[in-house]
């Protein structure tokens, strides 16, 4: 069930993670929301959008984090509660204006909502935000359940608010996309108007400007709210243990990996021997209460993800308190007890403590396995690809083919999107993409080849970027390459969406997130702004990409090229056919083709499926979108267009 505004006080709901944090932000009265799309923690911003009204709650789909988070700093400095959401990677985006907001501190209460995704299921890598906290000295919480997840964020407004900085509440995938019982509380009324008291000295927290400067000053003062949020952890109901009071094995654990502790427990029937230490303030550990715990047993293993962040500092604590509560015996993923990399599950952590009590975990019966294996056998291989429609496809089709046209050995600069397969799968982009970093570095990474021609290098370079990426990260690297001459060419993959996170608003839309109307900037007028000369094609016209590209491979310095087409899942177009596509089987010629199969074995789309009874291509008709490209790549003219009936 989703959140929606004819919801009361004491209905209780079932709700995603993102949705119950986005309830605990409401509840707390924020004023001003912000974020950058990005899974796991994208719900957030959209359900608040729902909740948006003049006046009470504003919205917004910023360009990237860093603007997202300067834009509820402003909130705060006005004196409003205020919001701002990303993934973990974001948080690397952000750090550089949140290490002087830290230093600068807070006026309203701002919490910084940031959704890891320990395993990297919907992300380039794994690395986590904990140790930011750490790095900027603002206070970590880690909410364990959904009722957790509410009320925690509600109350991080309270304790930023108590000591006037940040706080950063983390989330994990499992946490923002699983889903649990919670009951609502009630929503403020919305009051207090908006006003930035600046005139005072640089000394005065409430009436002077907000700086981060003088240094020393501003840093000391920053240390002394993190002792006084220390204070506070330490009574925090947030921190809670369960179990007997001497336990021969005490776990020490923090958010969803709390559930995996307890059903891990549960598994060996090893309750009445272990205890567990949840933990939802994370940086700084309450210290009194981690020296109480640990005085009780003697064996210690810290469950958390990914890496030994609270490990270590457990650790540290444990040294300092050595004289008073004796030697421990630590496990987790320093000595390999738990792994270093990847989600945890009750599996893991149920043969962690198997073998540290030496219990062995309840086996799965022999009969059960031979039937998962052959039932396991059943299940079609299926590689990751793009969507049959989608124009990315289209688009390093026509790059591939002209790169090779070009016989240069000319690569493309990847980057942060659906298009990120180009890498790495020969069924979604044909191993086009031979860089993949962050957001916008392929622009950045090719503006460097393109200035390595006086050193050698002959090979065309070509960036790729979609549209959000444009606006997010891609156009200070466009300005230096135009700046510094690079010669390279740029592709803009335009489909009118941030549509990799679920179509979110970007500035390149004539809305926002609150379903506004707002004015749309332009890729290609910002692109000739910069000074670079800028085509627009349609990536499923492939002769004319194709031709284009050889074009502008052929010229120097910066070019632009947008391939501009709808993603084929996007509201405006989802279930719209352009064309009923068949396949003649008269002249298709099946493995007597001296194309090799290339329609289902290299371009490889969904819709187009390998007949292995009558040797021959065919359509699938339910899943073909239409688009009707692969008609241009038959050598023998098969693949058919028919113009679709217009609904």
């Amino acid at each position: 069930m989703s959140l929606d505004r004819e919801q009361k006080e004491g209905a209780e709901l079932l709700l995603m993670g993102n949705e119950a944090i986005a309830r605990g932000a409401l509840e707390a009265g924020v004023r001003v929301a912000a974020g950058y799309p990005g899974t796991p923690s994208s719900e957030i911003i959209e359900t608040l959008s729902r909740f948006s009204e003049a006046g009470k709650l504003y919205v917004e789909w910023s360009t990237n984090e860093k603007v997202a988070m300067e834009v509820a700093a402003a909130a705060s400095f006005a004196g409003l509660r205020s919001l701002c959401v990303m993934k973990q990677n974001g948080v690397n985006v952000a750090s550089d204006f949140l290490l002087h907001l830290t230093g600068s501190g807070t006026r309203g209460g701002m919490v910084l909502v940031t959704c890891d995704d320990p395993g990297a299921l919907s992300s380039v890598n794994e690395g986590e935000s904990r140790h930011f906290a750490r790095l900027m000295e603002i206070p970590l919480l880690e909410p364990s359940d959904f009722r957790e997840a509410k009320e925690m964020t509600r109350w991080a407004f309270t304790l930023s608010e108590a000591i006037r900085n940040v706080v950063m509440v983390r989330s994990v995938t499992r946490m923002s996309h699983a889903s649990g019982n919670v009951v609502l509380g009630a929503l403020p009324e919305i009051a207090g108007k908006a006003a930035f008291c600046c005139d005072g000295p640089v000394s005065d927290p409430d009436c002077g400007p907000v700086i981060s400067t003088p240094v020393v000053a501003k840093h000391r003062l920053q240390q002394e709210k993190l002792r006084g949020a220390t204070t506070l952890f330490e009574e925090s109901p947030f921190n809670a243990y369960e179990g007997p009071e001497d336990p021969e094995l005490l776990i020490i654990t923090s958010s969803v990996c709390t559930l995996y502790s307890r059903e891990a427990l549960s598994l060996l029937r090893a309750e009445g021997r272990t205890g567990i230490l949840k933990l939802g303030t994370t940086w700084p550990v309450p210290p009194a209460l981690l020296k109480k715990r640990l005085a009780s047993a003697k064996k210690v293993l810290i469950v958390e993800e990914v890496l030994p962040f609270l490990e270590d500092q457990v650790k540290i604590l444990a040294a300092e308190q050595a004289h008073e509560i004796g030697i421990k015996e630590f496990y987790g993923k320093n000595d390999g007890t738990l792994p270093m990399v990847g989600e945890l599950n009750p599996d893991l952590v149920a043969a962690a403590v198997g073998r540290i009590l030496g219990i062995d975990p309840p086996s799965v019966p022999a009969e059960y396995r031979e039937k998962l294996t052959a039932l396991t056998a059943l299940v079609p291989k299926r590689e990751q690809t793009f969507c049959p429609g989608c124009p990315h496809r289209a688009s390093f089709w026509g790059i591939r083919e002209a790169l090779q046209r070009d016989h240069r050995g000319g690569f493309v600069c990847g980057d942060i999107g659906c298009y990120a397969m180009a890498s790495l799968f020969p069924a979604a982009g044909f191993h086009t993409a031979k860089t993949l970093h962050s957001m916008g570095s392929g622009t950045g990474i090719a503006s460097g080849f393109g200035k390595l021609g006086p050193f050698g290098m002959e090979q065309p370079v070509l960036a790729v970027c979609g549209d959000s990426t444009f606006y997010h990260a891609a156009i200070p690297a466009l300005i230096n390459a135009v700046h510094h001459r690079a010669d390279i060419t740029f592709i803009a993959l335009d489909n009118s969406g941030t549509a990799m996170t679920g179509f979110q608003s970007h500035p390149g839309l004539e809305v926002n997130a609150m379903g506004e109307a707002a004015p749309m900037v332009d890729i290609a007028a910002l692109c000739r702004a910069i000074g670079a000369p800028v085509v627009v094609g349609d990536p499923f016209a492939l002769t004319e990409t194709r031709e284009t590209l050889n074009r502008l491979l052929e010229e120097p310095g910066v070019k632009v090229l947008i391939l501009k087409q709808s993603c084929a899942l996007s509201p405006g177009k989802k279930g719209k056919k352009t064309f009923l596509v068949r396949v003649d089987e008269t002249l298709c010629r099946g493995d007597a083709c001296g194309c090799n199969r290339l329609c289902t074995r290299i371009f490889r789309c969904p819709g187009l499926l390998w007949n292995r009874d009558r040797k021959k291509a065919e359509i699938d008709e339910v899943i073909c979108a239409g688009c009707g490209f692969c008609a241009g790549i038959c050598p023998a003219g098969a693949i058919r267009n028919e113009e679709a009936a217009k609904s």
